[in-house]
């Protein structure tokens, strides 16, 4: 079963760069400013790296 990534937007601060874009290794995280980052499903492999990042749990790995 594929797992799919979801972004929790009332977790997530809002007020600085997140840490989680830089980490993914295929670049399926983006970020506008400081909203909360959008994620490019066609390119997120589901490895987690980026939720067990986050320590708000705004990125969740389903």
């Amino acid at each position: 079963m594929e797992k799919k990534l979801s972004i929790v937007v009332d977790r997530c601060p809002q007020n600085h760069r997140c840490p989680a874009v830089k980490v993914c290794p295929v670049g399926a995280l983006s970020q506008k400013d400081f909203e909360a980052p959008q994620i490019d499903y066609d390119k997120c492999i589901g490895c987690g790296k980026c939720a067990k990042l986050c320590p708000k749990k705004a990125l969740v790995l389903t």
